[in-house]
């Protein structure tokens, strides 16, 4: 099962656990040949527009995980490309993303970047555990 592994999806929010994703998506891709696709789905601003403060240093600071994503995966000698979308609802994003362009493991840390609720939940991860129909590797 893990030899037919050649396309991993890895959410990326900058977070320390999703970094953490990333180098765990690396050493499985790695021997295997595989190549990764990080995804950073941009936190939209609330329905009046007043953005949450914890986001605006974040999402100004976008390129520079990314980058560093992206350096990281080359260094180990992985494929690597990265997208930026902008949606409501992250997990279900992933989720789509994943089924739509035939992934065979999405590669997600525990918990990211949200609201100190999300945090403790993990919503996004506990999402994507329960309605993916691809396989779903969680970092701690």
């Amino acid at each position: 099962m893990v030899d037919q592994i050649k396309k991993i999806l890895v959410p990326l929010d900058g977070s320390k656990n999703s970094m953490k994703g990333l180098n765990s998506a690396i050493a499985l891709a790695k021997p295997l040949g595989a190549e990764i696709k990080a995804v950073y789905v941009r936190p939209t601003p609330p329905i009046f527009g007043r953005m949450k403060p914890m986001y605006a240093e974040k999402i100004t600071a976008d390129d520079t995980f990314l980058d560093s994503a992206k350096k990281l995966a080359e260094k180990n000698g992985v494929k690597f490309t990265a997208k930026i979308t902008e949606f409501q609802k992250p997990g279900d994003y992933i989720v789509k993303l994943a089924q739509k362009q035939n992934f065979d493991l999405i590669v997600i840390g525990a918990r990211g970047m949200g609201s100190v609720k999300e945090f403790f939940l993990g919503s996004v991860s506990h999402y994507i555990i329960h309605k993916s129909k691809i396989q779903v590797l969680v970092v701690k």
